[in-house]
């Protein structure tokens, strides 16, 4: 199995919404993936409590069968059109894909 994990920091304010707005934006359309991509075994996805210097605002853990069944998410057209999305309201990202 491959775990996916991703953080993302997101702008005060981006697309028109403030970082709070931007966050549940992503955290709703990535859930609503879970019906439409099948080889999606499990998402977790939250907002850090922490609030450091060093933190992330949100955090993605998903896992998947194999790389291929990985690959197939990333270039999911729906799962595009959420990244195209994430891409305009963060300002950083972070990623790690790991066997379980």
């Amino acid at each position: 199995m491959i775990q996916h994990v991703v953080m993302w920091k997101f702008a005060d304010f981006a697309e028109g919404h403030t970082r709070e707005e931007n966050m549940a934006w992503v955290k709703e359309h990535l859930t609503a993936l879970i019906p439409v991509i099948p080889e999606i075994r499990s998402m977790e996805i939250g907002a850090d409590v922490g609030k450091t210097d060093m933190s992330y605002d949100m955090v993605l853990i998903m896992t998947f069968d194999s790389m291929e069944a990985l690959h197939t998410y990333k270039v999911h057209p729906e799962h595009q059109k959420v990244s195209q999305y994430v891409k305009k309201v963060r300002t950083a990202r972070a990623t790690v894909d790991r066997e379980i």
